[in-house]
């Protein structure tokens, strides 16, 4: 269970080496686990909002560490509990160190998302601006960026901050006006009253509008190839996605674990996913392989079936393409470069181009 007093600790910026490396705590004990480890030239005031330059010792190092120590008492802080942040180089073993000690003093490592948690326990952040802290961190593009920056700067809460403020006035001209029935006042008529809450149903109406869509971005469209072992299927990965990784070889059952790119078309953001190709379980191996492929299909928006145009298709082929989804299946013919594509399929080839596919998609 996550207990929300306890001292958490977890490393802010990203991982590697770098000019500064930001370890923040947060709980009751935050500032103690950091005095702990740093020493500054001058008495810490764990009242005051502010930041020390000093160093930290660790035990494995024979010289101080330069850092910086900030402070932010709470509740007027992030999480509304006393925050600490250490600011030093950003070395890998050094930050590795520093944790350590910092675990050692009574912190724990931080659960992803729980100085976010936080927040919103301690009523800081509200429930749309901690869903758009998420969407920040999960961005995969400027779009996506964008929608999650609007609405954590309250793109959502400021509308329905001011829809709240305006239906609590009407309710309020309500009850006035039932207070005085028995009196010639009316404090709100019918048709105003009713043009008040259809201006707050369609503004709901939108905002809600605009959370889904910022759910929708973030899902990249799925294309999974499928097909038999040695159709094409890595070629083609390679051929489409522009950091293309995939293992190529004319050795039937190379690719044992599905491997995902990312393919930009015209603006629209495809997450393709190469699987392993279709074969009885020869192991324990090949199972775990086939497992992965089954799920990858199940979970696709679009399965490209790649038909080797040089042979038949087999009955799973055939029966894949009867089906009528979801998801769809669309065939192509792959090493066209070799024999002609059948008729009616996709001609594709990874040596001469994949224009075909491309804009068929």
């Amino acid at each position: 269970m996550i207990h929300p007093e306890d001292t958490i600790v977890a490393l802010s910026t990203p991982p590697g080496a770098g000019a500064r490396a930001i370890v923040r705590l947060s709980g009751p004990a935050a500032l103690a686990c950091a005095l702990g480890i740093f020493g500054a030239s001058e008495s810490v005031d764990p009242r005051q909002r502010r930041f020390y330059s000093g160093h930290v010792r660790l035990p494995e190092l024979n010289s101080a560490l330069p850092a910086d120590l900030h402070v932010w008492p709470g509740p007027h802080s992030y999480t509304g509990q006393d925050v600490v942040e250490l600011h030093s180089l950003s070395s890998v073993p050094l930050i590795q160190l520093l944790i350590a000690q910092l675990l050692n003093a009574g912190a724990r490592a931080a659960q992803p998302g729980e100085f976010t948690m936080r927040a919103f326990l301690a009523g800081k952040l509200d429930l749309t601006r901690a869903e758009a802290v998420l969407g920040v961190i999960e961005a995969g593009d400027r779009t996506e960026l964008r929608h999650a920056l609007a609405q954590l700067a309250g793109g959502v809460t400021r509308p329905l901050e001011g829809l709240r403020e305006d239906l609590l006035n009407l309710l309020a001209d309500v009850e006035a006006g039932l207070d005085f029935s028995d009196e010639d006042i009316r404090f709100v008529d019918q048709e105003e009253l009713l043009g008040r809450i259809t201006k707050g149903l369609a503004q709901l109406t939108l905002l809600h509008k605009q959370l889904e869509q910022r759910g929708v971005d973030r899902k990249h469209f799925r294309v999974v190839l499928a097909g038999r072992p040695n159709a094409g299927k890595s070629s083609l990965f390679n051929a489409l996605a522009p950091q293309g990784r995939a293992l190529v070889s004319p050795e039937p059952g190379t690719t044992r674990d599905y491997l995902a790119g990312t393919l930009e078309l015209e603006g629209l953001s495809l997450e393709l996913i190469d699987t392993a190709g279709w074969q009885a379980d020869g192991g324990s191996i090949e199972a775990q392989a086939q497992v992965l492929t089954s799920k990858q299909l199940a979970d696709a928006d679009l399965v490209v079936l790649c038909l080797d145009s040089a042979l038949p298709a087999t009955e799973r082929e055939k029966a894949l393409l009867l089906s009528m989804g979801p998801p769809q299946v669309l065939a192509v013919a792959t090493k066209c470069d070799l024999q002609p594509a059948p008729p009616r399929l996709l001609a594709t080839s990874a040596l001469t181009g994949v224009d075909s596919i491309a804009s068929a998609a």
